[in-house]
């Protein structure tokens, strides 16, 4: 009796899956009234899906299905990042099929459409472009806000070479942001600061000479300040706010600073000589000055002893004219008489005293003591 391998298969898979029997059954039913075999449908009873739900979603009928978009939404979402966070000091901008919106996205969380939009972060704080002829700023390019250049070379009003080292400092506008983006690109400043300053300070420097350069250096940088300032403000929609345009060095040729050095030398050399013979100067003014103080003091001294002697003299002169005007012979006799009478008085006390008397009484009457000379020599012996 020949074997059926489908009845045989069939019943093989029941011993492993009992749970199915019924649904086997059912199977096989259909399979015989379709003629069974490999190819008859319902015939692989033993099938089971690559993909079994889970535990959780069973029994949840349509649910499972809204859960499934949900964590395939989210996932996604993860996937393509469709937003961005824009930092303070920093402006988005929206670009939509290519085209850039107009309004600037502030700093906050901003949402795009991934592969139709995204945002550009364009940083709108202070920056750096230093000119420079050393590598004491860095390495050359970008480095944290500062972008280093090669100094600017500049042939003076004889064509001497000059090389001139500039800071400035500037940011973006960030109202015209998307304006400059769109018109300049992201590499902007190498577009508008670098070519500005560069042919601001070659026009400058070429009109003086080299050895005029360290000494009108403020009004030099003060010129540049100016055009490079006027020449940015001109550019369509302001893109770029100037804070500092600083002359750091001007770098000469060696042959021209030698020779400043040495007119320097001579320069002070004569300075050292002016005020040597100035100071010669002042030290013979005071001289002479002293002197004629000394001078003057001494003439006032003998002019003051002379005015005090003539005034004395003159005070004298009063005084003996009144005095004798104010002498008569009455007067004169009546002195006498005193005088005489003190003499009497004199010669009760000492009888040896000797008295000259003149006569007329024009001159006082004068008296020796003759006792007390008696007695001074008598001591002597």
């Amino acid at each position: 009796m020949p074997i059926d391998l489908n009845e045989h298969l069939r019943k093989k898979n029941r011993t492993f899956n009992p749970d199915e029997n019924r649904g086997e059954d059912r199977n096989d039913s259909e399979g015989k009234g379709k003629g069974g075999g490999f190819g008859g449908g319902g015939g692989g009873g033993g099938f089971q899906p690559p993909f079994q739900t889970p535990d959780l979603f069973k029994g949840m009928g349509k649910k499972a299905g809204f859960i499934y978009a949900l964590i395939i939404a989210i996932v996604l979402i993860a996937l393509t990042k469709p937003f961005t966070i824009i930092n303070s000091g920093e402006v988005g901008i929206k670009v939509t099929a290519g085209k850039f919106d107009n309004i600037p996205l502030q700093p906050g969380l901003h949402f795009f459409i991934p592969v139709l939009q995204k945002i550009i972060l364009v940083d709108t704080k202070v920056r750096i472009i230093n000119f420079s002829s050393t590598e004491d700023m860095g390495i050359r390019g970008r480095s944290e806000g500062i972008l280093s250049n090669d100094a600017i070379s500049v042939l003076d009003a004889r064509g001497l070479p000059v090389s001139i080292e500039i800071t400035v400092q500037y940011k973006l506008n960030p109202l015209g942001a998307p304006q400059t983006i769109a018109t300049w690109g992201l590499t902007w400043e190498q577009k508008i600061i670098n070519p500005v300053v560069r042919d601001v300070v070659r026009n400058v420097v070429g009109r003086f000479p080299a050895e005029e350069l360290p000494t009108r250096r403020n009004e030099i940088a003060d010129m540049i300040d100016t055009l490079v300032r006027e020449n940015v403000d001109r550019l369509d929609n302001s893109p770029v706010q100037l804070s500092s345009i600083q002359l750091r060095e001007i770098v000469l040729p060696v042959k021209i600073k030698e020779q400043i050095e040495r007119v320097q030398v001579a320069r002070q050399e004569a300075e050292r000589t002016r005020y040597e013979v100035e100071r010669a100067r002042q030290e013979a003014e005071k001289q002479v000055a002293l002197a004629k103080g000394e001078a003057d003091a001494k003439r006032i001294n003998a002019q003051g002893l002379a005015d005090a002697t003539l005034i004395e003299a003159e005070a004298q002169s009063k005084a003996n004219k009144s005095i004798a005007e104010s002498l008569s012979a009455r007067l004169l006799e009546l002195r006498q008489i005193e005088v005489q009478g003190r003499f009497n008085e004199a010669l009760k006390v000492n009888q040896d005293a000797k008295i000259f008397l003149t006569p007329g009484g024009s001159t006082p009457n004068l008296w020796l003591d003759t006792k007390d000379r008696q007695k001074s020599s008598s001591k002597g012996e």
